[in-house]
């Protein structure tokens, strides 16, 4: 089952179930994916669909941090049990010592030994953890090794 249909299904479930705030974030998700298949004129695949919920899983750690800040406990609540559904459609997340595994096998792939060839680093290493790590966090590890 692909991550689309899987999306469907969990809609239904959740429907059925009447788990109110599951079935709005699900249909948020499917709006999102549906939009992307609209512009791009075809059916989207799992990486595509991946790269999507990425993006929405992001966008919201982003405002939760802000949220956080301005300590909007009402607001904090709901993106947390959002981030958590979105989450479950997402492949296991890479541990910190991974990431820095597979920075060092890239960074010794690529012959890189500055910050300046960093482009070239972070380059070949985003295929190998999409929707797997944190971009941020990679960064970190990549500037931390080409120092």
């Amino acid at each position: 089952m692909n991550l689309n249909e899987r999306l469907n299904d969990d809609m239904k479930q959740a429907m059925k179930s009447k788990e109110k705030f599951k079935l709005t974030t699900i249909r948020m998700l499917r709006a999102a994916v549906k939009n992307q298949e609209i512009e791009l004129k075809r059916p989207l695949e799992d990486d595509e669909v991946l790269a999507i919920l990425s993006r929405e899983i992001k966008q919201r750690k982003d405002s939760l941090q802000e949220f956080q800040k301005a300590g909007r406990e009402d607001l904090i609540e709901n993106l947390a049990a959002e981030i958590d559904i979105i989450s479950v459609y997402l492949p296991q997340q890479l541990t910190e010592e991974e990431i820095k595994v597979i920075v060092q096998q890239t960074i010794q792939e690529t012959g890189a030994s500055s910050k300046a060839e960093m482009g070239k680093v972070m380059s070949a290493l985003m295929p190998k953890v999409k929707g797997r790590a944190d971009g941020k966090l990679v960064n970190q590890a990549v500037q931390q090794f080409l120092q």
